[in-house]
């Protein structure tokens, strides 16, 4: 007795489809799962074999090969549990045949046959509907995820024997339909924070604007208790919403990581993601012994990675930033595989400027010794500060500004602004691939968008000169200038620009210079 069908299985935040063979014999019963199986796999024989019997169906007494294809490629997780019962059922002749065609099933069981909910529900629809299957049978909790995906005949199943009467036909169960862009629009950009909030430091709203317009790399420097945490989480306030591409996107790795927020079908939000300094370098930038996941700089695509008291972190595990900062991708690569995951993320940081925090601080004697302050600073090396295109200083708050009753502007207005240059950024760059906003521009990009009039060539030259700017650092002050320009709706970059642009650069000679 044979029967074939169809499940899928997550491959970085992709998925690729897979076929289910099952094979009964006689002889002494025996149950056998192939096909590179990890032990979660393994397993589902124990809660398959429960889910059978306690859903009041016989299980075979028979010798039971079933062989997940292509057997070159491992397979993980629990989610083979329902296709490999409905094999089963189907090698047996309870389910009817013909009934699973053109059908992806998915799910986890429980020893009762009940359908528990599994990671990457996205990634699967996606590629089931692009491989040219119709319909999609899964734990209802994953419905409205894969509902997502309008081509696709969403089943959502609550246990086994609901699944195998539906299909003999016994079973009306209703197909799961959704809106994606009624969920888009009704949700979208519903953050909180404000940055009206913030007492002053306009400087700093400043350079948060020009770094949210260009997708520019921020550092922030001052004393403790000047606002450093609070303008960080204000920055998804100020970007612009998500589109229904990178939302997608987006909700696709957070699935996979198992981390989608219960009820939520679609992110709809920039993500913020705040890792505490105690993080490894593998759960940063993603990895895993048993299994790989991707980490917090996968988690902040399309949104913000912040990184509070930078210096606290483990050098190697700064270090590790320095590639995908650049490629906004990350290659993790093991023995058996290497799968790849998007990173294109604004990296924001905050730091104290010595370990007592009141270096420089008109108000405050700092009590560390200059060798105490250049090994604090030597925590942060200096290509991963020269990756960094805004370094702007976040001065002790005066109680004037504290006290007054002035609202400063509001995230929306800001945002206006930023939304407006980033149009200009995508005309711009409409026609050519992977570059949608100026810090994604690469050295061809730089010089065909980045021309320089003569006195501002002349301003760079003694820049360069008397500040020493790595040629990185020189293509990044030119990338803020062009942000700056078209914040002003200026075609050209001009001298108030470049002047902008290099004030931004000067942090780190200042302080790592003592």
């Amino acid at each position: 007795m044979y029967s074939q069908l169809y499940s899928a299985a997550v491959y970085g935040i992709n998925a690729f489809i897979i076929d289910i063979e099952t094979h009964l014999d006689s002889g002494l019963p025996n149950f056998i799962i192939v096909g590179l199986p990890d032990s979660a796999v393994r397993e589902s024989r124990e809660r398959v074999t429960s889910a059978i019997k306690n859903s009041d169906f016989v299980f075979p007494a028979k010798k039971i090969t079933i062989n997940l294809a292509p057997a070159d490629i491992r397979k993980e997780g629990s989610a083979f549990d329902l296709p490999i019962a409905l094999g089963l059922m189907k090698a047996v002749g309870i389910i009817t045949d013909n009934t699973l065609e053109g059908t992806i099933s998915l799910g986890e069981l429980s020893l009762e046959g009940a359908l528990r909910p599994i990671h990457g529900a996205l990634s699967i629809s996606l590629e089931a509907a692009k491989a040219g299957y119709k319909r999609i049978i899964l734990p209802r909790q994953n419905a409205d995820e894969a509902a997502l995906v309008e081509q696709l005949e969403v089943i959502p199943a609550d246990n086994l024997k609901q699944v195998i009467d539906y299909l003999n036909g016994n079973n009306v169960i209703e197909s799961r339909k959704v809106d994606l862009r009624t969920i888009f629009e009704g949700s979208n950009n519903a953050y909180s924070l404000n940055l009206s909030e913030v007492k002053g430091q306009e400087n700093v709203k400043r350079a948060m604007e020009i770094a949210a317009a260009g997708g520019h790399n921020i550092l922030m420097i001052g004393p403790p208790g000047s606002g450093k945490t609070m303008l960080a989480k204000r920055f998804p306030g100020i970007l612009p919403p998500l589109s229904i591409e990178e939302a997608l996107e987006t909700t696709k790795i957070h699935s996979v990581a198992g981390i989608l927020p219960p009820g939520e079908a679609l992110i709809t939000i920039r993500p913020f993601r705040s890792p505490h300094h105690t993080i490894s370098d593998a759960a940063l930038v993603g990895g895993g012994v048993n299994k790989i996941r991707p980490g917090e700089i996968s988690l902040s695509h399309h949104g913000v990675l912040f990184l509070d008291e930078l210096p606290e972190f483990d050098r190697n595990v700064l270090e590790v930033l320095r590639q995908p900062i650049e490629e906004k991708n990350i290659t993790i690569s093991r023995t058996k595989m290497t799968i790849e995951y998007p990173a294109n993320f604004m990296l924001v940081c905050s730091m104290n400027p010595c370990p007592c925090g009141n270096f420089g601080n008109p108000r405050r004697e700092c009590s560390c010794t200059p060798p105490q302050i250049q090994r604090y600073l030597g925590k942060i090396s200096g290509p991963l500060l020269d990756r960094i295109d805004i370094h702007v200083e976040v001065p002790a708050v005066n109680y004037q500004e504290l006290s007054s009753t002035r609202q400063g502007e509001s995230s929306v207005v800001v945002k206006d602004r930023v939304i407006k240059s980033r149009l200009i950024q995508s005309s711009r760059y409409e026609k050519i691939k992977h570059v949608f906003k100026n810090a994604d521009m690469h050295s061809r990009e730089i010089r065909k968008f980045c021309v320089l009039d003569t006195p501002s060539q002349e301003l760079m030259r003694m820049a360069i000169e008397k500040l020493g700017f790595s040629a990185r650092g020189y293509d990044r002050i030119l990338k803020v200038a062009r942000t700056i320009a078209d914040l002003t709706a200026c075609e050209n970059i001009h001298t108030e620009h470049i002047s902008e642009a290099i004030q931004y650069r000067t942090l780190d000679r200042q302080y790592w210079k003592i």
